[in-house]
This record gives structure tokens, sequence and C-alpha cells, in this order.
């Protein structure tokens, strides 16, 4: 064995450390391939800080926390203002400006990253603008889809069969073609490559937007960016519940009859109870239960026709929803009816069983009790959320349910006591007249004809009187669940006096009395 070096094996050379700056940049590229939104957060997490994406004709798009887009609208209009933040153009057709503000990392560290996200931001609009024509073409065509029923395929058009809901937003107005140009640019960087698709394209004078997502899935994100969208470009925008795919065409016109009563600016939402509404009121886990217990008798096909009819009105327009014929969907209702041991034609019992479709599957309460409402006033989110003293609990609801229509809402959700301050706060801006007028037209299913002649008004009044009710309640009568829920808060606070027989009359034409 020789003693001299050039005999000897060599000891391996360390690897040396990486560059934290490589790191960084390998960091946003992994961001970047999935979405603009994961890009600014992988930015505000590498920089210990926030990250705003902000569009000068839409607002903040992306920001991380959601909290920090304000901030970053701000500095991305006066970035001389805001010495402290890093401002980096993104140099795509929008003019988008990425703002990055620092937390405990150092100023340099912050200045590369922000660049690096610039960067890569202004690539993935490149690429977007290059596929945005069969993009656009392609969203047409689902829409097309999706509006003929056919969810199944419009998913295997996309490819991504992930998503089960859909929100729909529904705009209209003089600049909508400017909005299209502008939503598209907002909301395909982040959608098109890898991450959440939504849907936007123009169908005729309307500008069309759809949510896709699960049964759970938040798509407040989207809500707010179209609301942006509305107010910039003045449009009147409607907006339905989150509805299963295969609802597609109530969810359709739920949110153009939203858009019809919304005012130019504003997104008004086909349930406009706000904290109001009793899926917020009730606690989650409490109507999983119960709503489990009333649909178990049900199949997924009876349960879907139940829906259709519910939120469209009539074995007519759910038909087509369903891609089945008219003949169907009544023999479905009856074999529904019997197995629930209910009269479907009955409003309450349509009222609780559109309520228990709507439940959630899965339960997003850890209370299993309801909470106590506050001595005075409506039962809102914020009075709900912290009791003081636990109400009277109900037997939980294990076995299968029968419907009943007194009380109007089950003792099961709510106790008659807090049932009865939730519908009194939420019917308190209506006077007796109204009151009255108001509960005989949702006992017919919001149908104008029969309402007027059992209360013995002329049908133009009627028209008027509800829209003055509308006005006074802040809420779009046109959307089914907005009715079922004021039917059942009118009916939890009914009166014997409150009947046609009981409304105040002053003569004349229009009062023509009672219809005997």
């Amino acid at each position: 064995m020789t003693s001299g070096g050039a005999g000897r094996a060599q000891p391996a050379p360390t690897p040396a450390a990486q560059d934290p700056a490589s790191q960084w940049v390998q960091r946003l590229t992994r961001a970047a391939a999935r979405s603009g939104a994961v890009l600014v957060a992988e930015a505000a997490a590498l920089a210990d800080g926030w990250a705003a994406l902000v569009d000068p004709s839409v607002g903040a798009v992306h920001s991380t926390p959601r909290t920090a887009g304000p901030d970053g609208e701000r500095a991305a209009a006066h970035p001389q203002a805001h010495p402290h933040l890093t401002v980096r153009h993104v140099g795509d057709a929008s003019g988008s400006v990425l703002v990055v503000g620092p937390g405990r990392a150092p100023s340099a560290h912050v200045t590369l990253i922000a660049q690096a996200a610039a960067d890569l931001l202004r690539v993935r609009a490149r690429r977007a603008d290059d596929v945005r024509g069969t993009e656009q073409r392609l969203h047409a065509a689902v829409l097309a889809l999706l509006q003929h029923g056919q969810h199944r395929l419009a998913a295997e058009v996309l490819g991504d069969g992930t998503a089960t809901h859909a929100t729909v937003y529904r705009l209209t107005g003089r600049t909508v073609h400017a909005a299209y140009q502008s939503l598209w640019r907002a909301a395909q960087p982040g959608a098109f490559l890898g991450g959440p698709r939504m849907l936007v394209c123009l169908d005729g004078t309307e500008l069309v937007a759809v949510a896709r997502h699960g049964a759970d899935g938040d798509h407040t994100s989207a809500r707010s960016l179209i609301a942006r969208i509305a107010e910039r470009h003045q449009l009147a925008a409607g907006s339905a519940e989150p509805a299963p795919l295969d609802m597609f065409a109530t969810a359709w016109s739920e949110a153009g009859a939203a858009r019809h009563g919304a005012a130019v600016g504003r997104l008004a939402a086909a349930s406009g109870l706000g904290a109001d509404g009793l899926l917020r009121v009730i606690p989650g886990d409490r109507l999983g239960t119960w709503s489990a217990a009333v649909l178990r008798p049900l199949d997924r096909e009876q349960r879907r026709t139940l829906e259709a009819w519910l939120r469209s009105g009539s074995a007519q327009t759910a038909a087509p929803a369903l891609d089945v014929s008219e003949g169907t969907v009544r023999a479905r209702l009856r074999a529904a009816a019997g197995l629930l041991g209910v009269d479907l034609d009955h409003p309450t019992v349509q009222a609780q069983l559109l309520l228990a479709l709507r439940a959630p599957a899965t339960s997003r309460s850890a209370s299993g009790t309801a909470p106590p409402l506050s001595a005075s006033g409506p039962a809102t989110a914020q009075s709900l959320s912290a009791p003081t003293t636990a109400p009277p609990s109900s037997p939980p609801a294990t076995a299968s349910t029968r419907l009943r229509t007194d009380p109007p809402l089950p003792a099961d959700l709510l106790s008659a006591e807090y049932a009865a301050r939730w519908a009194s706060g939420l019917l308190e801006p209506l006077d007796t007249r109204f009151r009255i007028t108001l509960r005989c037209w949702l006992r017919h299913r919001g149908r104008t004809a029969p309402a007027a002649a059992e209360l013995g008004l002329h049908r133009s009044t009627l028209t008027a009187w509800l829209a003055e009710c509308g006005k006074l309640l802040d809420l779009e009568l046109s959307s089914a669940t907005t009715r079922t829920e004021l039917h059942l808060a009118a009916e939890t606070i009914a009166t014997p006096a409150d009947t046609p027989a009981a409304l105040p009359r002053r003569g004349g034409r229009t009062y023509r009395g009672v219809r005997q």
C-alpha cells in the first residue's frame, strides 16, 4: 500500500448549501403552477407579511390575508405614499400591481421575492392571453351544456369532475362588454392553470359567471369579485344560492330573478335573509340531524325531484331541469308524498321540505342546542353566536320524522319562544295590512291571481303592495327560498285575526270585499 496522496481516495465534496434565493424562486414557481391566488399566498409567506394582487379596474383580485386587500389597493394607487411597502408592476394587459407588505424579513429579501412573484404572474397572464379565445369558446359551450341539464358532460369537457355545486351570477348593463374583459382578466389567471375554475362568458346581453365548487366550498372570494365588478361597471347583478349541478336550471332562474330586482351597481342575492336566514339561525348539527330524519324515506332521485319542483314552482318547469318528462316528475312526487305521509300541496309542508333539502349534509356547529336569542330584536348570527344560557333542548331526531304543520317551525329546530322572536323580528317592518297580504300571497305559493281574489284586491294593487313589502323587508320576494322562510315566519306569529276578512279596508274599486 502506498502512502502517497495520489493513491488515496479523495473525500466526497460537501454539497454547498442551496442559495436561499433559489429556494424562494422554486417555491414561487411551484405555487405559480397551481394558481395566481396560491402564488400571492406564497409570496406573503416568504416575506413573512402580506401580499395583494391589484387590478386597476377591479381592485384586489387576490390577497393574503383577505383583509390586506384595501391596503394593497391604496398602495397600488399611491405607491409614493407607502415607501415601506414593495410595489411591483406585473406588466400584463390590465396593468396589475403586486404589493408586498414585509413582516420580519429583510427588505432586500422582500424586494427579490416581490420581483420574482411579479415576473411569474406576468408569465401566467401571457399564457392565459395565448389561449383566451379557445378558453372563452369553451366556457360558452360548457354554460350551454349546464343550461340543458348536461352537467356530467360539462365536467368531462372541462376535465374536472370534482365540483358538485355551482353558484350562478348574472349581470346586465350598458358596460357589460367592458365588465366581461375585466372579469376575465381578474378570474382567469387564477383559474385556468390548475386552480378552481370559474366560468365567465357572455350570454346575449348578460355577463354570466359560474363558480364551481363542492357542497361546503368557500365561494366568498368569487362573490366579492362579482360585487366589485358590478359596482365599478354600474351593472345590475343577481346571484343564486349555491345549488347542486343537476339543479343548475333552477339556480339560473333564481339568479335572473335576483338580478331583475337589483339596483344598478349592486349584487342582489336570491336568498336575501342574510344573517336572519334559517340556515344561520338554526345550529348546523341540529338542522342536519332533523333534515336527515325527515328525508330518510326518500331516495336520491326523489330528493332531486322535490328540490327541483319546490325551487321552480311547477312540475312543468322542473321536468327539463331533471331531463325527464312532466309525467315522471308527477309520479315521483306522488311516491314521495306517500313515503313521507304528507300533503305536498300544503304550503307549510313545502316550506319545511325545502328547508330540509337545503340543510347542510354535515355538521357545521359544535353546539348541539340552539343558542338563546337576545331579549329584543331579531335573531342574527351575532346574537346566536354567544349564548348566555342554554335553551331547552329538543330530543334529537334519530328515526324518520314525519312533518307536521303545527308548529310551522318544528320544535326539533327551534323552541316556540325562539321561533316567535325570530319571526317577529324578521317581519317587524310590516303593518297589519301588509302582514295579512303577504301571508295570504305566500300561502298561495307566490301566485298573484288567487291571492288577490281571496284578499278582495285588484291584482295591480296586490302587486304594488308586495313591492312595498319587499322594500320594507329589503328582500327579493321572487326567490323561492326567501318566500318559504317568510312563510314559516308569517305562520309562526299569525293570530286568528290575521285573515283576509280582517284586512283593513277603505272602500272603493280596489277594496272589493273578501270573496265568500
